[in-house]
């Protein structure tokens, strides 16, 4: 089954590594009651609500757990610690890992490089337990926005997935990342689930707007639309915003023909 976690290799996690490429694309998952964003909104918000704002104790346990794990490599809980510890980093808005604007900076893309490092350090130790608190934090740094790694984000998904069997939402963005890398089994089963799972007004647009990630897993599809008399072409960017363009015609040589003629 897809999503079991039982058995030889599977034990604790799914290990699926896909080559390839919500963040969320235009999917309408907030929704759904699933954030999007990093910084100070979306899954990172939810992580870092209850540990103050000035960033402090985050370093503090960074240090603490970075300790630990160096002095103790098969330290489990150490790593599932420290993982925290980095993403609850990445919600201090204080930071500098998110600019004004939502863009992640280099210095947050290397503060998710050390999440993910701890975060597959942890599941390499195969715990006996996979945290599912955790692989719902970790999926959000493998955005297109982020560090655009899409077969990880299956991975932490399946693992939420299992924890979480009625939540359309993750099933959702578990199909969105799986297009996105390229697993179409994976994508399709999810979908399935998705909609099947999603209320009876939104089964139809979101079988849809899953349909089109499938079809365009990189973005790039194009619309015709028309504004105020003038039409634009507006192309989709793989991580959902769009920009448009006015399309201007040239006028064609007139064909008709004016004769004069004497009158007799």
């Amino acid at each position: 089954m897809l999503f079991d976690l039982r058995g030889r290799g599977r034990r604790g996690v799914v290990r699926v590594v896909y080559i390839g490429l919500a963040l969320l694309i235009g999917v309408g998952l907030v929704g759904f009651g699933v954030g999007s964003g990093f910084g100070g909104g979306g899954i990172f918000s939810a992580a870092s609500s209850n540990e103050g704002s000035n960033g402090s104790s985050f370093s503090a346990q960074i240090k603490k757990y970075e300790k630990a794990t160096k002095k103790n490599p098969s330290d489990v809980s150490g790593f599932e610690n420290l993982t925290k510890a980095l993403l609850h980093e990445a919600g201090n808005e204080g930071g500098g890992y998110v600019t004004s604007a939502g863009v992640v900076t280099s210095k947050g893309k290397q503060l998710y490089r050390r999440a993910s490092q701890a975060w597959q350090s942890y599941l390499a130790l195969n715990p006996s337990k996979v945290s599912a608190e955790v692989a719902q934090l970790v999926y959000g740094i493998y955005g297109e926005a982020a560090l655009n790694e899409p077969s990880k984000a299956v991975e932490a998904l399946q693992i939420v997935v299992a924890a979480r069997p009625e939540d359309a939402a993750y099933y959702a963005q578990l199909a969105i990342y799986a297009y996105k890398a390229h697993n179409e089994r994976t994508g399709d089963l999810a979908s399935e689930k998705a909609v099947s799972l999603a209320p009876e007004s939104q089964k139809t647009r979101l079988k849809n707007e899953l349909a089109e990630v499938k079809k365009y897993p990189n973005g790039g599809q194009t619309y015709t639309t028309t504004t105020n008399g003038k039409t634009y072409a507006v192309k989709k960017a793989p991580n959902g915003t769009f920009t448009g363009t006015q399309i201007t015609t040239t006028p064609q040589p007139s064909t008709s023909t004016t004769t004069t003629g004497k009158k007799k």
